[in-house]
């Protein structure tokens, strides 16, 4: 899988979307990947649009927490978008809702993160 990545705002954000199934394969290596590289270049504000994503797993929700953290101990924000209701279902049930700063749409999420 290839993570499909827009950057806006003069490359001081970026936009990443997932497909699929995030489960614990390469497709979340790769997220994870795409996430410290962002970080190591200076990136402190990231979006991570979940619309095309159907379902994920612990590894996956680890790897997203991880990223969360990072992007806070860097002074930096993380915001989820499109979040579908299953998904939504998890965060509320791991209370992650609590952690994750989440938006409707992706344009939600742009006036969200630029505060």
């Amino acid at each position: 899988m290839k993570i499909k990545s827009s950057t806006l705002d003069d490359g001081k954000l970026v936009v990443l979307e997932p497909k699929g199934s995030l489960v614990g394969g390469d497709e979340t290596d790769e997220l994870k990947k795409t996430v410290a590289s962002l970080l190591d270049s200076g990136n402190r504000k990231l979006i991570v649009d979940l619309g095309d994503v159907e379902y994920l797993n612990s590894s996956a929700i680890g790897a997203l927490v991880s990223a969360h953290t990072s992007y806070l101990n860097r002074q930096g924000k993380l915001i989820l978008c499109n979040v579908n209701k299953s998904i939504t279902n998890v965060f509320v049930v791991t209370k992650l809702s609590t952690i994750f700063t989440t938006a409707e749409k992706r344009e939600d999420a742009i006036y969200a993160i630029a505060k």
